[in-house]
């Protein structure tokens, strides 16, 4: 007796959200060329709505010396692939945080990279445990083109949210867009909701245009 059709096609992964297909590799995406690394003038700086109302920063070998930790995370991309079971390692956004304390007004985060590219994130989802400035995959260093020396990672967003060659994190006592939300990307982008773009925007999900 022969199988249906439903029963012939593996159930979906439950940690795949709606619209996801599993990608087996890492494609390399991106807008614009791969910058490159120059260690001896590069630096990683929090600044804007500071505590202190001080900007810090660190160089390359200042940033591995920070506290260091690691998760198991997904990364889910916009363009409908979804990449399960990466280990990532660097500073979580938590650590940036309790060593730069935002002013009490704080909301929001603008993390910004290379080539001006910018991404904006509640400071919430900054603070997650699982949001992390990464430095290695799976226990290898980052490639250039994957984002080589910095990128971050928010699993529980599409992974717009999470820049490559990032620089910088600018705390905002108001919400901003960023470079794919001034560009009709959704503001919150969960992927569980698929939050992909600007037009399925609720009341209060985003600034005023």
């Amino acid at each position: 007796m022969g199988q249906s059709e439903q029963e012939r096609t593996p159930p979906a992964d439950p940690r795949l959200p709606p619209g996801q297909r599993l990608q087996r590799g890492w494609p390399v995406l991106h807008y614009g060329p791969v910058p490159r690394f120059k260690p001896l003038t590069w630096d990683f700086q929090v600044f804007g709505a500071t505590a202190s109302a001080e900007k810090q920063s660190w160089d390359h070998a200042g940033l591995h010396a920070l506290p260091r930790t690691t998760v198991q995370a997904d990364l889910h991309c916009v363009t409908r692939f979804s990449m399960l079971d990466s280990e990532w390692s660097g500073v979580s956004g938590a650590t940036v945080l309790d060593l730069v304390p935002p002013a009490p007004e704080v909301s929001h985060v603008m993390v910004w990279a290379e080539y001006g590219y910018s991404a904006n994130l509640r400071l919430a989802d900054f603070a997650d445990p699982r949001t992390l400035f990464a430095t290695h995959r799976n226990g290898e260093p980052l490639t250039l083109e994957h984002g080589f020396p910095l990128r971050l990672v928010v699993p529980q967003l599409y992974a717009w949210k999470g820049p490559k060659w990032v620089r910088a994190v600018e705390y905002m006592r108001a919400d901003r867009r960023g470079f794919w939300e001034e560009r009709g990307y959704h503001n919150r982008a969960d992927p569980w909701s698929e939050q992909r773009y600007s037009y399925q925007e609720e009341p209060g999900d985003g600034p005023l245009r």
